[in-house]
């Protein structure tokens, strides 16, 4: 008896490149709130508390609706909901520029992150339509536009936002217009895109038709293991994107300007990790990827707070460049547990991102606040010990994850 093979669905690797740089658009928007953070916190006299509560604000804004947008969208797809995602984004930028109270700036960044909510979850589903059988390389080239976008917030904090003050950040809503351009066009192609993934999808379901499922078990053990490594490898990471800048400036007595290139550097080799991540987890499997970055960094991470300033960029670029390839094969294991649900995973781990960042700048802030923001360095380096709970992940099946 010859079992049915599947249709293997195509890569639309020029529609991956164009969402890579509307996701690279949209985070760089975003990163521009961090990178601020020296202005606004000399223009008003900000202490930490009230930094890590403006990256709260913004992080729980964007974390809460992204998985109630991802269900909605399971059962209703609506391939035009980020351009009001982007939307949102510019009324942010517009009123962060020129917000002159501590309350406006939170109301703005809030505005910025519902934004980012309804745009994730939607563009995560299209990533997924357009990957074919390449899931790893097409998340590696959606993600590295992210990160890449992140990376450029410190590099227009010191060339512009520095130079020309708070209302130069109101310039950035250009970008927010051309994402705008770009997502129309992305939206007119999903339901050809989509109906050739679902057709690939049910061949493969008849194909492998006996075949069970996950069981209820095995996908909340799994969901639980993955929102812990997520929650301690973001937790680390928010130690950067916060307070990066004031850890150089504190300790090597660094400028305003050389500390958001420094910063720049570091979130530059998140890009690079995040792709490689992708493409190397469609080779030896998300498992083997998730353990090597989340617990690799840590004998790194623990001489970090006692090295000089060269021997501190090397190591946060090593670092970074480690634990950022975690996060595609992360997104793509849940979308495994739960395959039917694209919108939901991609909203929930998305939201994830920002919530539980948005909760570990909160509570990074106290402590910096009251021991110090090396002090803060010093607990941190001991997160990644967390990567030892990939032990307790369920070994799904390899070819399953392709």
């Amino acid at each position: 008896m010859t079992t049915a093979k599947a249709p293997r669905p195509r890569t639309y690797v020029s529609l991956l490149v164009v969402l890579g740089l509307t996701h690279l658009l949209n985070d760089m928007m975003q990163s521009l709130i961090p990178a601020s953070y020296p202005v606004l916190k000399q223009s008003y006299a900000l202490d930490f508390v009230q930094i890590g509560l403006i990256t709260m604000t913004f992080q729980i804004a964007g974390a809460l609706l992204q998985p109630v947008i991802g269900m909605v969208t399971d059962r209703h797809p609506a391939p035009y909901s980020p351009v009001v995602g982007m939307m949102f984004t510019l009324s942010g930028l517009v009123s962060l520029g020129f917000a002159t109270n501590y309350p406006m700036i939170l109301v703005s960044v809030a505005l910025i992150g519902i934004g980012s909510s309804i745009f994730h979850p939607e563009a995560t589903r299209m990533a997924r339509y357009a990957a074919g059988r390449r899931q790893g390389f097409a998340q590696g080239i959606f993600q590295v536009g992210g990160q890449a976008g992140g990376s450029l917030g410190p590099v227009f904090a010191a060339l512009i936002i520095v130079p020309w003050g708070q209302p130069s950040l109101a310039w950035f809503a250009v970008a927010a217009l051309l994402a705008m351009a770009l997502l129309i066009w992305i939206g007119s192609k999903q339901r050809l895109i989509s109906a050739e993934f679902v057709a690939a999808r049910e061949g493969h379901r008849k194909a492998t038709a006996g075949v069970p499922g996950h069981a209820p078990r095995t996908i909340g053990i799994g969901l639980v293991v993955l929102t812990l490594l997520m929650f301690t490898k973001n937790a680390y990471g928010e130690s950067f994107r916060s307070f990066y800048t004031f850890y150089l400036i504190e300790r090597f007595g660094l400028s305003i300007s050389a500390s958001q290139l420094m910063l720049f550097i570091f979130l530059l080799a998140a890009a690079i990790g995040v792709l490689i991540g992708g493409i190397v987890g469609d080779r030896i499997g998300r498992y083997r990827i998730i353990w090597i970055s989340v617990l690799g960094p840590l004998p790194l991470t623990l001489i970090l707070p006692y090295a000089d300033l060269f021997w501190t960029g090397v190591l946060t670029v090593m670092i970074n460049l480690v634990m950022a390839s975690a996060f595609a094969s992360i997104l793509i294991y849940a979308m495994e547990l739960l395959p039917n649900r694209i919108g939901l995973i991609g909203g929930l781990f998305y939201g994830l991102n920002f919530g539980l960042g948005g909760i570990a700048a909160a509570l990074l802030g106290l402590l910096a606040d009251s021991f110090g923001v090396e002090t803060v360095y010093r607990i941190c380096s001991f997160l990644p010990l967390a990567g030892l709970l990939a032990w307790f992940l369920p070994r799904l099946d390899e070819e399953r994850q392709q």
